[in-house]
């Protein structure tokens, strides 16, 4: 008989055998799982005294349980917050602070990098330098039509104060004898703002078919630059802005989440508000899932004082108290503080 009629005699015998050797009751995988339930739990295993028992302990030890099951007293459980406040926006905005001006954008900035570098091709103006985790694009030198002297612009991409959202800055200079370094401000502010008004322009038109740029949106992330902080005694906003623009965005903001500003402290960080409630056109689910759709807002009419306190240089805390300077409940922070983190850009 040769090698390959033995190998087919021997095969069907494999095939028949196979099943009962790997998954039968004397298999390597035994189905019968009383095998388990009657095993025996063996003695523990005696150590001779000159040698160490550290080996033989748990890896993973079961901590002790108290003999109590539940904790003493009433407990009232908080209701989780929404990721975002009810803020909507266009997807392309200029936003202004002083001479300082920007282009608050409703996409991620891993989004927004590449529509800045198409807009540059479509316009014939060469890229000098890129460096996608800092967010910069340097052109090179460019002659316009209306200008006698060469000019080149820096775009700047940040992530946005809100989730998924990117700012666009452009700096201008002049170029003259002598090779300079890039300037704090521009040295044209008009011909700055018309080189930010056509970009934003072209992205507006361009948001729906972006590409993303996956080195960029590593980089810079879409997280946002404001969080709800809080804990079992309070609430607060952390606002990752320098102090001017921090003060300029929320006084923006209170009017926005449903707040009458009585009065202001620059010097002090302080906003004396009375909430006055959401206007009609504003989406005020989260009131009514909080305090019942049936009910009236019991928060309506109510004075707190809104505090901006800096923390550093460009990171800011936002808390709420009673006009006073007393707390006020952690549910009434909670929602109004919610309410405002979706009105600050």
């Amino acid at each position: 008989m040769t090698a390959m009629a033995r190998w087919a005699a021997i095969l069907p015998l494999i095939a028949l055998t196979g099943c009962s050797w790997l998954f039968g009751e004397e298999g390597l995988f035994p189905e019968n799982t009383e095998h388990y339930g009657n095993a025996v739990e063996f003695e523990e295993i005696t150590v001779p005294p000159q040698l160490g028992k550290t080996g033989l302990e748990p890896t993973y030890p079961i901590p002790p349980v108290r003999d109590t099951v539940a904790l003493q007293g009433e407990f009232e459980v908080p209701r989780p917050t929404p990721l975002t406040g009810a803020n909507q926006f266009d997807a392309v905005r200029i936003q202004r602070l002083g001479e300082e001006s920007w282009a608050l954008v409703a996409v991620a900035p891993g989004q927004l990098w590449p529509q800045v570098r198409a807009f540059l091709a479509a316009s014939g103006i060469g890229v000098a330098a890129s460096d996608a985790q800092g967010g910069l694009i340097d052109t090179q030198f460019v002659t316009l039509a209306d200008r006698k002297l060469p000019t080149r612009f820096r775009f700047r991409v940040d992530s946005g104060v809100q989730r998924n959202t990117a700012e666009l800055h452009v700096l201008q200079q002049n170029r003259d004898t002598t090779e300079k370094p890039w300037p704090r401000v521009s040295d044209d502010i008009e011909l700055e703002q018309d080189m930010l008004r056509n970009v934003a322009q072209f992205i507006a038109n361009s948001a729906e078919a972006a590409p993303v740029s996956m080195m960029a949106d590593r980089a810079m992330g879409a997280s946002g630059r404001i969080a709800l902080e809080d804990n079992e005694n309070s609430t607060r906003l952390r606002l990752d802005l320098p102090f001017n623009r921090a003060w300029a965005s929320v006084s923006k903001g209170l009017p926005e989440a449903g707040f009458s500003v009585d009065d202001r402290n620059r010097s002090e960080g302080v906003f004396y508000v009375t909430y006055v409630g959401a206007s009609e056109e504003a989406d005020s689910g989260w009131f009514d899932w909080l305090w019942g759709g049936e009910e009236q807002n019991p928060l309506v009419g109510k004075q707190y004082l809104v505090k901006v306190a800096s923390v550093r240089e460009n990171q800011m805390f936002i808390t709420l108290s009673a006009q006073d300077g007393s707390a006020v409940e952690r549910r009434e922070q909670q929602a109004l503080l919610t309410v405002l983190k979706g009105t600050i850009n």
